[in-house]
């Protein structure tokens, strides 16, 4: 680890003024401190955001909720408020990690955490995302784990978070400030695809906070799964996860909404997909044509071709479990 200087600000101003290029915002710091320790990220300064508030759930006058930047995962997936309106989400995030991690792990930080890809964490291999321009040798390697939607020649990682699959799914809205003041960036664009510049992960600008997640008013109380497929039981991240919802009039689907993580280098949804399902009464073969629809253009690598037949698989378990009302948090493969 690389000697960095540290500074605790006492306001969101302070703090977006003293960041740069080569600082780091740090609250809980359960994925950067491992960087650190790995030498895959030097900062030269560490912005502790700790005292800064933002660590409040409470309704937003349109009848969604605000979320701190700050709040755990724990206290966020334990949160009456969203056990009961937003059980999606808390589904989700209890599928990921493990206790300990969550007590620990904010809820901006989880937007922001770095892929898991070997290549990347190992510095003694070339890896575009750590340093541009230097290759991608997952890409003929070991890419088990990798993404088979969305990639491109520079890289093919995928992002690891189970909260982001279900605030996709939901329709988030991020709340930054930066220099130029608060801005809010709906979620769909939050995270990039990789194309020639893959070690941006996002849409933050240099010095931009992330000070809270909007969720809309809630629609999917009821008729909601998240599906985690992965190697084991407990603190494995996903090779295929899905977040389904939908909305009944009588017996026809009124609203439906599908993301997946583990396949691609951000949350993947197709809203046109989503549109097959409406105005259709349930059933296994139009949740088939929407599963073999959504992976259409998927181009799967030597090692990670299962992942195909696994993710649509997966996506019509979930939507029949959605369609049914029945909650599920994460299955073995």
């Amino acid at each position: 680890m690389t000697p960095f200087s540290y500074h605790k600000p006492a306001s969101v101003s302070e703090a977006v003024n003293l960041a740069d290029t080569c600082s780091h915002f740090i609250a809980g710091g359960t994925n950067l401190v491992d960087l650190m320790k790995e030498n895959v990220v030097r900062p030269q300064r560490l912005i502790d955001i700790s005292g800064l508030g933002l660590n409040d759930i409470h309704p937003t006058a349109n009848g969604g909720v605000l979320i701190g930047a700050r709040v755990s995962n724990a206290e966020l997936a334990w949160h009456p408020m969203i056990e009961q309106h937003y059980p999606l989400l808390s589904d989700a995030i209890l599928a990921g990690a493990s206790p300990q991690l969550r007590n620990m792990a904010s809820t901006g930080g989880n937007l922001l955490q770095r892929t898991r890809c070997y290549y990347f964490y190992d510095t003694g291999t070339p890896c575009n995302k750590r340093e541009p321009g230097s290759g991608c040798p997952a890409r003929n390697g070991l890419n088990r784990i990798h993404a088979i939607l969305g990639a491109s020649d520079a890289c093919v990682a995928t992002h690891p978070s189970d909260m982001c699959v279900a605030l996709a799914a939901l329709e988030a809205v991020v709340h930054v400030e930066g220099p130029n003041g608060a801005r809010q960036i709906p979620f769909a664009d939050f995270h990039r695809l990789p194309n020639d510049t893959p070690e941006r992960d996002n849409q933050l600008a240099v010095a931009e906070l992330v000070t809270g997640i909007e969720l809309p008013p809630p629609m999917f109380e009821r008729h909601y799964q998240y599906l985690k497929i992965r190697d084991r039981a407990s603190y494995a991240f996903a090779l295929v996860s899905v977040a389904a919802a939908m909305t009944f009039d009588g017996e026809v689907i009124q609203q439906a909404r599908l993301a997946l993580g583990g396949v691609a280098h951000k949350p993947w949804r197709d809203p046109d997909v989503e549109r097959l399902l409406v105005g259709q009464v349930p059933c296994e073969a139009r949740f088939t044509r929407a599963a073999q629809t959504l992976l259409q253009g998927a181009q799967p690598l030597s090692h990670n071709g299962f992942k195909v037949t696994l993710a649509q698989r997966a996506i019509v378990r979930a939507l029949n479990g959605a369609a049914r009302g029945v909650a599920h948090r994460g299955a073995r493969p």
